[in-house]
């Protein structure tokens, strides 16, 4: 999902690059200070590719407290809660985080437990559907990409070439299949729902992630991530046993749907949460929208976000901000469905579907859509702020779905 949470990393240092651990997630249990007992909630958030934590303290009325992520590993996590002069240090050990917390010099035991947090869309097997693992290769970046084709029911009964499929794309940062975030796996609810609307889908683990392997990860850029797009769309092609193929892009990924849309390679459309303005407009956008919801000042400009340390650390960033999705969205032929929330604070709706909207060439296929109160994950918020992705229930706005299907099922007849 694109726009990474930049201003996290770039502005406070809550959030820094990292792989995906297995403590991410949320993480909660009682403080024994001197008699006095708190509940205590860790969280360890996955954002387009980057981690942030966060501490509750419920007990006495504090949330989303922020955190300084010294270390995270598969085992091990340090964080430091500037805010309180607090630091918490732990290692996993037979399921829970067995650690000490640090304040003002003194050190108290503190043992975490897994939190599991309700998400009602969650689809439960068995499905009235098919599914298949499969796999397909791009060559030119040396990544096999692994993913799940689900075949609506009755597929088998039904018109050779008929059946429309989509292929989709993640947002930024290395996700699996299920562009899983919080808990949430908003590609397989897609997919869920698509299936019971006769539609096929293919949602695959980025390149060296989860079952995908090889592919340079580091220095990659959106240019390589839309090839990985690419070998999908063609292997899908190659099945010889669907009717239109088309791309879904969610935040980055709907660059890359854009791109593929642009180059003729996909025969339809679906752009959720896609940038419409060059990238360092975009994030500086997204900048000052985080600070002004923060209630801090929100005076940043595109020059000051270019000459950051972290735009030059980073291969992707340094693309991303120089990229202008214009040309591509203009040169799109193929029927669009371009989505977003104007709760959005990563890809602010106000100026990047605007901008989509006056960019896509007239066409009665094409449909443009805003939707009141949804976020960047197209959930019902009430800021749009990441702090509340994790604690809404709801995954993918139900109305969104609907949309979705019943537009791929209008242009794919």
């Amino acid at each position: 999902m694109i726009g990474g949470l930049l201003l996290a990393a770039a502005l406070t240092g809550q959030a820094q690059v990292q792989p995906t651990s297995q403590l991410v997630g949320t993480w909660s249990g009682k403080l024994n200070a001197m008699g006095v007992k708190l509940t205590l909630v860790l969280h360890l958030e996955q954002a387009d590719g980057y981690i942030l934590a966060s501490l509750d303290s419920p007990d006495q009325g504090a949330k989303g407290i922020s955190c300084f992520k010294e270390f995270l590993s598969d085992d091990s996590v340090a964080v430091k809660v500037e805010m309180v002069g607090a630091t918490y240090r732990a290692r996993l050990k037979e399921g829970k985080l067995d650690g000490t917390f640090t304040q003002r010099g003194m050190t108290f035991p503190l043992v975490l437990d897994r939190e599991e947090l309700k998400r009602p869309q969650m689809p439960a097997e068995p499905y009235p559907y098919t599914t298949e693992e499969v796999s397909f290769r791009n060559e030119a970046d040396g990544a096999t990409l692994a993913g799940t084709l689900t075949y609506p029911q009755g597929f088998e009964k039904m018109k050779k070439g008929r059946v429309p499929v989509v292929l989709m794309v993640t947002g930024s940062g290395q996700q699996n299949r299920d562009e899983e975030i919080f808990d949430h796996k908003p590609f397989l609810v897609i997919a869920d729902y698509l299936a019971r609307r006769g539609i096929a889908s293919l949602r695959y683990d980025d390149r060296a992630t989860g079952a995908s392997v090889g592919g340079d990860v580091k220095n990659a850029t959106t240019e390589d991530f839309t090839r990985d797009a690419a070998a999908g769309l063609d292997f899908l092609r190659s099945m010889k046993c669907f009717g239109k193929v088309g791309c879904l892009g969610h935040s980055e990924g709907g660059t890359i749907a854009f791109v593929l849309g642009a180059q003729k390679k996909a025969d339809f459309v679906v752009a959720l949460a896609a940038p419409g303005v060059k990238g360092d407009t975009l994030l500086t956008v997204q900048a000052n929208r985080f600070m002004k919801l923060s209630g801090l000042p929100s005076n940043m400009t595109v020059e000051a976000y270019r000459k950051q340390p972290a735009v030059q650390q980073s291969a992707w960033l340094r693309w991303f901000i120089d990229y202008d999705p214009s040309d591509d969205i203009r040169k799109t032929r193929c029927p669009v469905l371009a989505m977003n929330g104007d709760n959005d604070c990563q890809v602010v709706s106000e100026l990047n579907l605007a901008a989509i909207r006056q960019l896509l060439r007239p066409s009665k296929k094409n449909l443009v859509k805003e939707y009141p109160s949804l976020n960047h994950l197209f959930q019902h918020s009430t800021t749009g702020l990441p702090g509340e992705y994790r604690q809404i229930e709801e995954t993918f706005a139900p109305e969104v779905l609907d949309d979705i299907a019943s537009w791929i099922g209008r242009v794919t007849r």
